[in-house]
C-alpha cells in the first residue's frame, strides 16, 4: 500500500503527499471506517475457519468416528456461512455510507471552491472537463475507500491467518507453496505504474467527450450546429473521441485480464503443488488426509488473497490518480479572497470612486489548468496592461455613462466594482472603502449588474427571479415585474412564476429574457447599479417600456452605465468616453457636444445611421 502511494517505480506515479490529503478527507468518517475495518476483520477470521473444520470432517469420516461429530461440524460450517452472509450484508451497508459520504464531501468541498475562483478560470475553462472531475473522478476516488479498503484490509488478515494455520499444519508443504510468491510481487509493481499511465489518459479522453456533449447539447450550441449545417462533422468529431475512449477502455481491459490471467495460473501452479506434495506425505504416514484437504483450502485463502492485494496496487493507482485529478482543482488557489477583516458598505447612498487604477488581465498559467483547457500547455500570454490610470468619481445617486469604441475597456471598468476581477494597481472604492476589504455579502448587496445578455437558469421564473432574494414575498416579486414591464407576460403563462423557462432562458424571447434580468435587479434593491449594454438585446417598443422601469430603479441610486447608444445617456451627470484603456474625455453631453472631440464624433455618426431613442432620465 505505501509502494502504491508513494509510486517510486512509476515515472508518472502520483505526488508524494497525495495520501496523507487522502486521509485528511477520510478523517470526518473514521467512526464508521473503524466499524467497517472490525467487520472485515470478523469476516476474515470466519473465511479461515471453514477449511480448517473441512479437514476435521475428513479426518472424521477416515477414522470412522462418531456420526454426530461430523453432524456437528456440518453445522458449524453451515453457522459460519450464515454469519459471514449477514456480515457481508452489514460490511457492504457501511462501505457504501463511507463511500457515498466521501463522494458527498469531496462534490461539495470542489463545488464551494470552484465558486470562489475568478471569472477569468471560467472564461478559460471547458465545462465539461471540469464537470467531469466531480463526476468521474470524484467516484473514482471513492473507491478507495470502499471496495479497494476492504479488500485490502480484508486480504491481509486472510493472509496472515492463512500462513499461521498453515505453517501449523505442514510448514514443508506451506514453504513449497511460497515459492512462486515473487511472481504475484514483480507483476504487481510494473502494472501499478502501467495502470495509472491508463487511468490519467482515460480521464483525460472522457473529460473531453464530456466537453463536446456539454457545449453541443446546450440551446446556443446546438442553433450554432443547425445554422451552419454542421451535424455531420460534429459526429464524426464525436465519434472519432469516443472511438479514443473505447480503445482505452480495451486496452485497460486487458492489461488487467493478462494481468488476473497470469496470477491465477500461479494459484493453479501452487495448488497443484500442495496436492502433490500433500498426497505423498498423506500417503507416506506423515500426513493426515483432512490435513492435506485443509491445507488444499487454506491455499485458495491464501493465493485470493494475494492475487487480490497484487491487483489491489493497481486500484489504489487508479484511485490515487482521481484523487491527485481533484486536488488538482483545489490546489488551483482563488485569486479574488475575502480580507481578513471585512467591512461593510456605509450605510445610506453610495459613492463609486475609481482612484488611478491600472489592471492587466491574468495569465492562464494563474487562474486555469491546462487539462481543464484541454491543452498541452497553458498559454503563456497575459500580463499586458489593459486599463492605464482610470479616474473618476460617481457620487451618490449620480448616473455616470461610458461610451466609446468596442474594446476600449468600458466593460473592464465594471467589472472592477463587483470584483470580478481585482485592480493591479490603485484602487475602486465604494463610500470610501476599497471594495478589496469589504466583505463579500456586504459588496454583492450593494451592487446589482444587468449585463447585454442576462443569465438564466433552467429554472422557474420565480426562481431565476427571487435567485438575489429567496426570502422575497409574492407582492415583492408581482412588484419587480410590474416595473420591468413584465408582469402582463407573466400572467398570460399556464403556470405563471412556475413556468419554466429553460436552458438560459431560451423559451422566452430575447426583450422578454432581458426583461427578467432587470426584474431581478430590481427586487435585490441595489444601492450600486451596473447596466453593461442593458437595453442591447430589445427591440424598440421593449426597449422604451424597459427604459421608463430602468428611470425608476436608477432614481436615488448610483449608477455606472455602459451604452453603446449614445442617446440613451444623454442625460448622465457625466459622461466618460473611454478609449484604449484610458477615460479621453469626460463631461456632460452638451460640454462633450461642444468640444467637438471623440465623443462628437461617435455620436453625429450615430445619429447620421440610426434614429435617436428616448434618453434615460434620472
Amino acid at each position: 500500500m505505501r509502494s502504491a502511494m508513494q509510486a517510486s517505480d512509476a515515472p508518472s506515479g502520483v505526488r508524494r503527499g497525495t495520501f496523507r490529503r487522502v486521509l485528511g478527507f477520510a478523517r470526518p468518517h473514521r467512526a464508521k471506517l473503524v466499524v467497517f475495518l472490525l467487520l472485515t476483520v470478523v469476516s476474515a477470521v470466519l473465511a479461515v475457519s471453514t477449511p480448517v473444520l473441512a479437514g476435521r470432517v475428513v479426518d472424521t469420516i477416515v477414522g470412522g468416528r462418531d456420526v454426530s461429530v461430523v453432524v456437528w461440524l456440518a453445522v458449524a460450517i453451515a453457522g459460519i456461512a450464515v454469519v459471514d452472509a449477514g456480515l457481508g450484508l452489514v460490511e457492504r451497508w457501511q462501505s457504501s455510507r463511507i463511500g457515498e459520504g466521501l463522494i458527498h464531501d469531496l462534490r461539495r468541498v470542489v463545488y464551494e471552491h470552484v465558486q470562489r475562483m475568478p471569472i477569468a478560470f471560467f472564461t478559460r475553462t471547458r465545462t465539461g472537463a471540469l464537470v467531469s472531475r466531480l463526476n468521474n473522478d470524484v467516484i473514482g476516488a471513492q473507491r478507495a475507500f470502499t471496495s479497494t479498503l476492504s479488500g485490502v484490509v480484508t486480504n491481509v488478515i486472510q493472509l496472515g491467518l492463512s500462513l499461521g494455520v498453515m505453517f501449523t499444519l505442514s510448514w514443508q508443504v506451506t514453504a513449497l507453496a511460497l515459492l512462486l510468491l515473487p511472481v504475484f510481487v514483480l507483476p504487481a509493481r510494473r502494472m501499478g505504474s502501467r495502470m495509472a499511465d491508463l487511468q490519467r489518459e482515460a480521464s483525460t479522453l472522457n473529460a473531453g467527450m464530456t466537453t463536446q456533449m456539454t457545449e453541443r447539447f446546450s440551446a446556443p450550441g446546438a442553433t450554432l450546429v443547425k445554422l451552419f449545417g454542421r451535424p455531420e462533422a460534429e459526429t464524426a468529431e464525436f465519434t472519432d473521441r469516443a472511438a479514443r475512449v473505447r480503445d482505452i477502455g480495451i486496452r485497460t481491459a486487458m492489461a488487467t485480464r493478462w494481468f488476473m490471467t497470469g496470477l491465477t495460473l500461479v494459484s493453479a501452479l501452487a495448488q497443484a503443488l500442495v496436492y502433490g506434495l500433500g498426497g505423498y506425505l498423506a500417503l507416506t504416514g506423515h500426513l493426515a488426509a483432512g490435513t492435506v484437504v485443509s491445507l488444499a483450502l487454506l491455499l485458495t485463502r491464501l493465493y485470493s488473497p494475494l492475487t487480490a492485494l497484487a491487483n489491489a496496487r493497481v486500484d489504489v493507482m487508479t484511485a490515487l490518480v482521481s484523487f491527485e485529478r481533484v486536488f488538482e482543482v483545489l490546489d488551483l488557489k482563488p485569486m479574488i479572497a475575502e480580507s481578513d477583516k471585512p467591512r461593510e458598505v456605509p450605510d445610506g447612498p453610495v459613492s463609486v470612486e475609481f482612484d488611478d487604477v491600472r489592471f492587466a488581465y491574468p495569465s492562464a498559467d494563474k487562474v486555469s489548468l491546462a487539462s481543464l483547457e484541454s491543452v498541452a500547455t497553458l498559454d503563456a500570454r497575459g500580463g499586458e496592461e489593459v486599463l492605464h490610470g482610470i479616474s473618476f468619481r460617481a457620487e451618490p445617486g449620480q448616473l455616470v455613462a461610458l461610451v466609446g469604441s468596442s474594446g476600449a475597456g468600458k466593460s473592464t471598468i465594471a467589472s472592477l466594482v463587483p470584483r470580478l476581477y481585482d485592480v493591479d494597481e490603485g484602487a475602486v472604492r465604494l463610500s470610501g472603502v476599497d471594495v478589496r476589504d469589504l466583505s463579500f455579502d456586504s459588496l454583492r448587496g450593494a451592487v446589482g449588474v444587468v449585463t447585454q445578455d442576462g443569465h438564466l437558469f433552467h429554472d422557474t421564473i420565480r426562481a431565476n427571479l427571487s435567485y438575489p432574494r429567496p426570502e422575497a414575498t409574492e407582492e415583492e416579486l408581482w412588484d419587480a415585474l410590474r416595473r420591468a414591464r413584465l408582469d402582463h407576460m407573466v400572467e398570460s403563462l399556464p403556470d405563471g412564476l412556475d413556468t419554466v423557462v429553460g436552458e438560459r432562458g431560451y423559451r422566452l424571447s430575447g426583450g422578454e429574457r432581458q426583461r427578467l434580468t432587470i426584474a431581478r435587479l430590481l427586487l435585490a434593491r441595489p444601492r450600486v447599479v451596473i447596466l453593461d449594454e442593458a437595453t442591447a438585446h430589445l427591440d424598440s417598443e421593449s426597449e422604451a417600456a424597459v427604459q421608463v422601469a430602468l428611470t425608476e430603479a436608477l432614481r436615488g441610486r448610483t449608477a455606472l452605465v455602459i451604452a453603446h447608444r449614445l442617446s440613451t445617456v444623454r442625460a448622465a451627470d457625466q459622461i466618460l468616453v473611454v478609449e484604449q484603456g484610458r477615460v479621453v474625455e469626460r463631461g456632460t453631453h452638451t460640454e462633450l457636444l461642444a468640444a467637438d472631440g471623440r465623443y462628437a464624433e461617435l455620436y453625429h455618426t450615430q445619429f447620421d445611421e440610426a434614429p435617436a431613442t428616448e434618453p434615460l432620465v434620472v
